[in-house]
């Protein structure tokens, strides 16, 4: 296991994170306290950003009645709806199910499984406050999406808006 630490991100691999085999696409799960804010933003960001070229999930092993409405006007001002979203419990099968789990915050409350990569960021909980607050947070959690995307589909080649493109060629991803 290789450990990589940014000031403000972790990353624990068991497997190299770039690489997809079996040509399914990657899968990314976002963990926070109540999966009312920080991970909610996360999802619908890669959901946007990947343009569905990777599968996205959000939990909590605590969730939240209702995604922070905070959040919610944080995200309609980058012109996604996130209204429709509700906080879901955190199950093993959805850490099974994914290729890259990122935790925000949650500390041990997710299940480790090998082969998986963790990553940590470190992102603080703005729960109760309003948009003003939050918008720094969103801001840090596209930059973190972007990159992430370019590990996850690395023939993607960058848009001027700042989405990647569809991939070259899915032929990488396959055994």
């Amino acid at each position: 296991m290789s450990i990589e630490t940014t000031p403000s991100m972790t990353t624990a691999t068991t497997t190299d994170p770039t690489r997809i085999t079996d040509g399914a696409k990657p899968s990314v799960l976002f963990v926070c306290v109540h999966n009312a804010g920080r991970s909610q933003m996360a999802a619908a960001y890669l959901n946007h950003l990947s343009e569905g070229r990777i599968e996205v999930l959000s939990a909590d092993s605590q969730p939240a009645d209702q995604v922070n409405p905070a959040a919610v006007e944080a995200m309609k001002e980058e012109g996604i709806d996130i209204t429709a979203e509700t906080p879901k419990i955190l199950t093993t099968e959805a850490v099974q199910a994914s290729d890259v789990v990122v935790t925000m915050g949650c500390g041990d409350e997710c299940p480790y499984f090998p082969g998986k990569r963790y990553e940590a960021w470190v992102l603080e909980d703005r729960a109760g406050k309003g948009v003003e607050s939050i918008r720094p947070i969103r801001d840090e959690i596209k930059g973190r999406i972007q990159r992430l995307i370019s590990e996850l589909l690395p023939t993607s080649t960058p848009r001027h808006d700042g989405v990647a493109a569809a991939p070259a060629r899915r032929a990488e991803y396959q055994k």
